[in-house]
């Protein structure tokens, strides 16, 4: 490996307003949290547990930067809602809160730490939901928080697991 070659799962492409890269990547990754949560749904109870319309936002925010995951993060819960019904309207204003969180800590963590690992994405994932949780905490009580984070572990996991692999597979695509 020469020096100027670059570990796969490092490539990063942070895009800007002026980059047709940016609209590009962000309907793919709109079209990936539309197509997922309507897998996932096809199991009953799978969609809360899972949560997998923060998938790719994730992916969105670790590869092209914090305004691609959370043009992603926000336009995604939208798209959902405008085509299916679901999430419902009353939950969209926490989940395009959640989503745009979850895309600025990948991005930033990411433009940190460069190298998507598991354990980078878990840090995400976990910081993640410790802010959601806080919030749940103050908003609803202990009993609403520790229900969503029990209930959500199947999801977090889903989201580092899958994760590092989406982003092994764009990196690799890449090369």
């Amino acid at each position: 490996m020469s020096s100027s070659t670059v570990h796969p799962v490092s490539l990063r492409q942070p895009l800007g307003l002026a980059d047709a890269r940016l609209y590009l990547a962000t309907a793919a990754m709109v079209l990936g949290n539309l197509a997922l949560p309507w897998a996932v749904h096809q199991i009953p109870g799978a969609g809360p547990m899972l949560m997998p319309i923060l998938f790719f936002t994730l992916v969105a925010g670790w590869r092209f930067g914090a305004l691609a995951g959370v043009l992603t993060g926000v336009l995604s819960p939208l798209a959902n809602h405008f085509l299916t019904g679901m999430p419902p309207a009353p939950a969209l204003t926490g989940l395009i809160l959640q989503s745009a969180l979850l895309a600025v800590l990948a991005a930033g963590i990411g433009a940190r730490g460069g190298k998507a690992t598991l354990a980078r994405l878990g840090v995400v994932v976990l910081l993640h939901q410790a802010l959601v949780g806080a919030a749940v905490l103050a908003l609803a009580g202990a009993g609403a928080a520790l229900a969503g984070l029990r209930l959500h572990v199947p999801g977090m996991l889903l989201l580092v697991l899958g994760g590092w692999a989406a982003l092994r597979l764009l990196a690799l695509r890449r090369d």
